[in-house]
């Protein structure tokens, strides 16, 4: 058992090896907590040291560490909140109607797949009404999660670190047992720790937590932030401006994307092949909701007469978002249905929105040498990566509707494009190795990547 879990990561590991991923699980928290406090105690603006003294260094961060402490101490309500939260979509996972779906063959598992039960289009919609329902009736005030998102924060960034230690620790001493096995182990216990050393963690046969983790926690959270800050500024304003509105359509539009699609994450990538580390689980439980969602915080904090941008500006943002939300969901549909399709896992479902284009009719592909396809018809003819470009493009709406008074909304798209660039570098490398001639002869047929005609 031991023997097989070692793998080559020995000789290639990611992200610069321990040394890089522990400067990442370092770096990622307080980059997240250095966000938050400029937002919140300095109007928006970069927090920075009055002067770049040894002493003025210090001052800054006595005073970095008080705001943490006043702001966003992980509390015993903000502990409930978020875990009443998780456990109960987790309820949701197992009960609520769905489709059933299999993932693709797993070479450690003598090519068998797993079952998945898909239904988190049901846990958004069963959400938001039980959300409506607390809130109208005093319960909960949805409002309390802007008024408690730097303890709520913490107890996200906590729990992801312990929820990554007891996911590796399970699959280390007790294998299918509890979780999973381990898998593809490089040896190195930081490295592997960052990384996961499991494939596909599970709870009993159908909550694969990594599925779980994949869309309920981060997008659906983006989501009620942003409702959050709409219901706070007509409580405040009496209306809801055009901003705001923009924040929670765009918010719902990529929530609803993952939740409606989810059979179409199935045979992805990062199901069959990327192992559930803290990587993975950081930026779901964490970094995607508390970092992506500072275009609702720089909103919720002003008076909406602050950023009344002109007609044609906020025409154009709505534009760049439905033009491009267009093809992210055309795109991917057609990718992950040509994948269904040559799977064998037809089922397709119906649900909102259905737009033109998402199956692809007698597509073209390359049959290659190793048994695998490559796409070449559709979107992916005229950008091998357009659906990155595209998903790049969203993201960067989400902060120009904020206008440029503020950084802190732009953190999301400069972070999200070294994000892609690495991801295609990564993509770009397997895929060679993986197909051979024939990637060589699919980047001849499909000339560009990420701008049709241009790049």
């Amino acid at each position: 058992m031991k023997q097989n879990t070692v793998s080559n990561e020995r000789a290639h590991r990611e992200f610069g090896g321990a040394k890089g991923v522990t400067a990442m699980m370092v770096g990622f928290p307080f980059v997240m907590y250095y966000l938050w406090a400029s937002a919140r105690y300095n109007d928006g603006q970069f927090l920075q040291p009055t002067s770049y003294t040894l002493s003025g260094i210090c001052e800054f961060f006595r005073t970095f560490g008080g705001y943490i402490a006043d702001g966003a101490y992980p509390s015993k309500y903000a502990i409930a909140i978020f875990w009443t939260y998780v456990i109960t979509e987790g309820i949701f996972y197992v009960t609520l109607p769905g489709i059933r779906t299999r993932g693709l063959p797993l070479k450690h598992r003598n090519n068998n797949s797993l079952p998945y039960l898909c239904n988190a289009v049901w846990s958004f919609y069963t959400s938001i009404i039980i959300l409506a329902v607390l809130h109208l009736s005093n319960v909960f005030r949805i409002t309390t999660i802007l008024d408690q998102f730097g303890p709520l924060m913490s107890v996200a960034i906590i729990s992801s670190f312990i929820i990554t230690f007891v996911l590796y620790v399970g699959s280390i001493l007790f294998g299918d047992k509890l979780f999973d096995r381990p898998h593809a182990l490089s040896g190195n216990l930081i490295y592997d720790y960052f990384m996961g050393a499991s494939l596909n963690p599970r709870i009993g046969k159908l909550l694969d937590l990594k599925m779980f983790f994949e869309v309920r926690i981060p997008w659906f959270i983006l989501f009620f932030l942003s409702v959050a800050t709409a219901v706070r500024q007509y409580e405040n304003y009496g209306y809801v401006s055009p901003q705001v509105l923009f924040v929670c359509f765009a918010h719902y539009l990529y929530a609803n994307a993952c939740a409606k699609g989810e059979e179409l994450i199935v045979p992805t990538w990062d199901m069959a092949y990327e192992k559930f580390g803290f990587m993975l689980i950081f930026w779901n439980m964490a970094g995607v909701p508390f970092t992506y969602s500072h275009c609702a915080l720089f909103l919720s904090a002003r008076d909406p007469k602050q950023y009344e941008w002109s007609f044609s500006y906020n025409f154009f943002v709505y534009a760049l978002l439905i033009c491009c939300y267009y093809v992210f969901d055309s795109c991917n549909s057609q990718k992950n249905r040509f994948r269904n399709q040559i799977y064998g896992l037809t089922t397709t479902r119906k649900s909102f929105p259905q737009l033109p284009w998402q199956t692809i009719k007698n597509p073209t592909f390359i049959r290659c040498a190793n048994g695998g396809t490559l796409l070449t018809s559709g979107w992916y003819r005229y950008a091998r990566k357009i659906h990155y470009t595209v998903d790049f493009f969203q993201s960067l709406s989400w902060a120009l509707i904020t206008g440029f008074s503020s950084p802190l909304p732009y953190f999301y798209p400069c972070f999200f494009i070294i994000v892609l660039i690495h991801r295609v570098t990564r993509d770009i490398e397997k895929c060679k190795a993986k197909y051979g001639a024939d990637f060589n002869e699919y980047c001849r047929i499909c000339p560009y990547l990420f701008i049709p005609y241009v790049f």
